[in-house]
């Protein structure tokens, strides 16, 4: 498995946000819209910034 088949470490409100939204892994946060996750409960700036960094790593991006 490789990094892209995990969510990065946001924390446990953003993560239950990511997930009850449908986002399991890195790999399906790539080209979503910023303002998409920033709608999502406990998602917040830092937590964007985290999974940016972590897209970055990969040579994606969000949308």
């Amino acid at each position: 498995m490789s990094d892209l088949d995990h969510l990065p470490a946001v924390g446990g409100p953003a993560t239950r946000g990511l997930s009850a939204a449908g986002y399991t892994c890195l790999r399906d946060l790539a080209e979503v819209p910023r303002a998409d996750l920033a709608a999502l409960h406990g998602v917040g700036p830092k937590a964007i910034r985290i999974i940016e960094s972590a897209l970055e790593a990969h040579g994606l991006a969000l949308g």
